[in-house]
């Protein structure tokens, strides 16, 4: 019989403790490009109606794919540059990625309007500007994004930052003050101290140079995402946030009129860009940030007789809406450190932005609109059809009770996500 003395029962004891006790994970992130701009030039879409032809690009369009995993856990964060992406496309990019759960990939627009049309809108003409094997290319293009940031993942640390972005940036057309300029950002950090990817997350139409002038461009985006790589911010990434009715890029000049020239998307973009680094700079690392994300099917009544017909007509609108009254699409919750983010499938309105932000849970609080689609404009019950100056965000939304049910809805999942984890105060 082999005798232990106290000593040595202690050190056994501790060594087993350690080895059952659960190791934090460590937060992993990857980022990766794609260009997307079509060769030849294709229609460019500035909302539903016909496109317009293109004869020149200023800038690339691509997809952007941030992955992020903690252990067993991974999130994908896609974005490409168009007007929306709806989630018949989107489907068919998570089940090319059988690495990541679909329901935590999530896939944003820019809202663009100088890119194809990637929904099928009708051309006046009996047909539609939609290119099927473009929408298959962007889709694997997409999907191979994805893959590649996932198995490019490092360990990283995290800084984020909310801040109001200063300059002349944005205004809502409607009412030039109604607007949130408040710039979000997650910067992720490698072992090296260098910025690996930024993700800015602010309320702008990208529509500098519009859908009229026969020019493909990812207009204001693509500067912003330029110059952030240039800063040593690493590989960028946009999302919009609640953009709707009509919060724009302030491109007025002095004496009347608009600037809708690259000339101004590259004055613009760089501002943003400039200022999200700003904003960013000084935000504590996060060593150990956690990461949760949730998702919950969501249905919306299509109330509105417009929507309704239109819907009926897109290449996928039985998919979308197999009853032709309502469309079901996914919103997701992300704890991210000390981030709650969720997501909005269209363009909500600035004093919905503002309220969700207001009851949501993180130190940071991000919304990822015309996320996992883009179902028009949502609005409140009070604000619809209330006034003359939104009678066109009404007619383009799928009814009064949208706002309501993404309220309802994203707050439910609030209530139901844990809370994500606070700083140390210093």
């Amino acid at each position: 019989m082999v005798r232990v003395n106290g000593s040595m029962a202690v050190l056994a004891l501790l060594v087993l403790a350690a080895a059952v006790r659960p190791i934090r994970a460590e937060l992993s992130a990857g980022i990766a490009v794609r260009n997307v701009t079509p060769d030849p030039l294709l229609p460019v879409s500035g909302g539903v109606g016909p496109s317009a032809p293109a004869r020149e690009k200023y800038g690339d369009l691509t997809v952007r794919a941030l992955v992020f995993r903690n252990g067993e856990t991974k999130v994908a964060i896609a974005c490409g540059d168009f007007l929306g992406f709806p989630s018949i496309l989107g489907n068919k990019v998570r089940s090319l990625v059988p690495g990541i759960p679909p329901e935590n990939i999530l896939i944003g627009a820019t809202h663009t309007h100088s890119a194809p049309d990637c929904y099928g809108f009708p051309n006046g003409q009996g047909g539609t500007d939609y290119d099927p094997k473009y929408a298959e290319h962007v889709c694997r293009e997409m999907a191979a994004a994805i893959r590649a940031a996932d198995e490019g993942a490092q360990p990283v640390q995290l800084k984020i930052a909310t801040g109001k972005a200063e300059g002349k940036i944005a205004y809502n057309y409607y009412a030039e003050q109604l607007y949130d300029p408040r710039c979000h950002v997650i910067q992720a950090i490698g072992r090296d101290q260098k910025a690996v990817a930024t993700l800015v997350n602010y309320a702008i139409h990208p529509e500098v140079i519009g859908s009229r002038r026969g020019i493909c461009s990812p207009d204001l985006i693509g500067p912003l995402c330029e110059r952030i790589a240039e800063r040593g911010g690493g590989t960028a990434i946009y999302l919009n946030s609640a953009q709707g009715g009509m919060v724009t890029a302030d491109n007025r000049q002095p004496g009347g009129g608009e600037a809708s020239d690259w000339a101004e998307c590259q004055r613009i973009g760089n501002l943003l860009a400039d200022e999200s680094l700003r904003i960013v700079a000084d935000a504590p690392l996060q060593a150990s940030p956690g990461l949760y994300c949730t998702s919950r099917g969501v249905r919306f009544p299509i109330d509105s007789p417009e929507m309704r017909k239109l819907i009926a007509v897109l290449p996928g609108g039985r998919e979308m809406a197999p009853e032709g009254d309502a469309v079901t699409t996914q919103l997701n919750l992300i704890n991210l450190g000390n981030a709650q983010i969720v997501t909005i499938p269209g363009e909500a309105l600035p004093n919905i932005g503002y309220y969700l932000k207001r009851k949501m849970r993180g130190e940071h609080n991000l919304l990822f609109g015309l996320t996992n689609d883009a179902f028009g404009y949502i609005l409140t019950k009070e604000d619809f059809g209330s006034f003359e100056r939104y009678s066109y965000v009404s007619r383009t939304s799928l009814g009064e009770q949208t706002g309501e049910v993404l309220v309802s809805e994203l707050l439910k999942l609030v209530e139901d996500s844990p809370q994500p984890a606070a700083l140390p105060r210093p």
